[in-house]
């Protein structure tokens, strides 16, 4: 099996089935370690010679670390943040102490996820900690800055040359949602004035190009931003040839305190590798360069996953109980006053239910199909705000929309369904109540699907966070009263 550190991205072979395999190598070689380890504690405990025995059992040690210790260094930063956080917190913090590198240190405080962030932070102590943030730029460090202590980023700021710090002040600014908190200070300006052999050989001045460098950014003295300099361009034309006469108009400007999901819009749209960013001037600030942007999309996934059961992103998967309860009681409370409200819609129709026994038994089919579809319907609607593809505007034309889809499909399969409950229970009415039913239900999902994650956008709440609770009550709670009820009606 090859292992992840013997070979590089281009080397080709899925990335994730390797990072898989190097969690896999490390895990199996801690708890090597510290069998090993134990055992030699152990005998150097009954030995006689005290002394020798300690230096036995010290050898072991180091030889034990040194293993581990080479594997991790072979491994890259984010690889090493993934690993950490499949690891339950001891072992994590003991892979943790044997990484010694400041810079890879805050390489991966700014990889992994906020909880796990937050674990590795308190393990060390205020010296680590100011030594690791003196290694990071000003975006990376305003990104982990409120897990941070007080004293050390006081520390740091105080060390800090002053355009760092202005800009380092600039990005802690803005709200995580904000263009600019996706920004870097990396971008490189020319003037217009000067030929493509000045740009050149400014190039050569740098020991190697910020990463994502595909444009030069051409700015007056005023450092308002007049267009951009491809590289490709650059390198194929005329050295002679002057900047504004082969520069052209940026394809996207950014502004600053705009959503960053405009950014990712604009990235997925134009097929951008970077960016500028501007202020309401139009002066240059910055850029935001495309492996900021997936890193922002691929967060805004795992926390509309979660969002949809009630869970913050905070939990990390392997926290302490209590903080595993924190962030997940609210919605279950909820969900519990939910079902205590869709159990007295059932104690309405017990002796409906006591008469005919069928009805228990297709209950939860109701139900749960109402259930689905609403989850479905949430689901094409939160990703679409989440894409700026639904307006207020736009809510009646989707609820008839929505209702159509659910009339079409209430019919079907409530006839499927009707003519099941018919065969097996020889009515022909229960049947007719099955379709009605699960039409209806379907009906009422379908409209809650749309009016839910409406409603929150309206009132400034997040679509996604707790809709697959809500719908899932509402569905549940309607179900039982829609079936019961018919039933009750045109059975008894």
């Amino acid at each position: 099996m090859p292992e992840i550190a013997d070979k590089t991205p281009a080397e080709g072979g899925d990335a994730r089935v390797r990072v898989e395999d190097a969690l896999v190598d490390v895990t199996a070689l801690i708890r090597k370690n510290r069998l090993v380890e134990g055992l030699v504690h152990e005998q150097a405990a009954h030995a006689a010679d005290a002394q020798r025995a300690g230096l036995v059992e010290s050898l072991v040690t180091k030889q034990n670390r040194a293993a581990l210790t080479q594997k991790l260094d072979r491994l890259h930063p984010a690889d090493i943040a993934y690993i950490l956080e499949a690891l339950p917190l001891d072992e994590r913090i003991y892979v943790w102490d044997l990484i010694k590198s400041a810079e890879r240190d805050g390489e991966i405080l700014v990889e992994v996820s906020d909880a796990v962030r937050e674990s590795l932070i308190s393990s060390m102590d205020t010296d680590e900690l100011v030594a690791v943030a003196e290694t990071l730029e000003a975006d990376e460090l305003a990104a982990i800055a409120e897990d941070l202590p007080q004293e050390v980023m006081d520390d740091v700021f105080r060390g800090m040359p002053l355009e760092e710090r202005e800009q380092l002040r600039a990005a802690m600014s803005f709200e995580e949602d904000m263009v600019g908190a996706l920004m870097d200070f990396e971008d490189i300006q020319v003037r217009p004035d000067v030929t493509l052999e000045v740009v050149l050989r400014y190039l050569r001045r740098f020991d190697e190009l910020p990463s994502q460098t595909d444009q030069v950014f051409v700015v007056d003295r005023d450092e308002k931003l007049l267009g951009a300099l491809p590289i490709a361009t650059l390198i194929v034309s005329d050295p002679e040839t002057l900047v504004a006469g082969v520069m052209r108009p940026p394809t996207v400007k950014l502004q600053q305190h705009e959503k960053a999901d405009a950014a990712a819009s604009a990235f997925e749209r134009y097929d951008l590798v970077s960016a500028p960013v501007v202020d309401t001037n139009d002066c240059l600030v910055g850029r935001v360069t495309v492996d900021e942007v997936l890193d922002f999309v691929s967060q805004r996934g795992e926390e509309g996953v979660l969002a949809q059961a009630g869970l913050r992103e905070e939990e990390d998967v392997f926290a302490s109980v209590w903080k595993s309860f924190q962030n997940r009681w609210t919605w279950l409370a909820v969900n519990l006053m939910t079902a205590f409200f869709a159990s007295r819609v059932i104690g309405v129709f017990e002796g409906s239910i006591a008469k005919l026994v069928a009805l228990a038994a297709l209950m939860p089919i109701v139900a749960g199909i109402g259930g689905n579809s609403g989850n479905q319907t949430i689901t094409m609607i939160v990703r679409a705000v989440a894409l700026g593809q639904v307006t207020r505007e736009h809510a009646n034309k989707l609820i008839r929309k929505e209702l159509q889809v659910a009339l079409l499909n209430g019919v079907i399969w409530g006839g499927v369904m009707g003519l099941v409950a018919m065969m097996l229970y020889k009515d022909v009415m229960l049947g007719v109540v099955m379709i009605m039913a699960m039409t209806l239900n379907l009906l009422l999902a379908a409209l809650m699907g749309v009016l839910i994650p409406m409603t929150m956008m309206r009132t400034g709440r997040d679509p996604a966070v707790g809709s697959s609770v809500l719908i899932t009550a509402v569905t549940d709670s309607g179900g039982f009263f829609i079936f019961l009820g018919l039933a009750t009606i045109f059975l008894l």
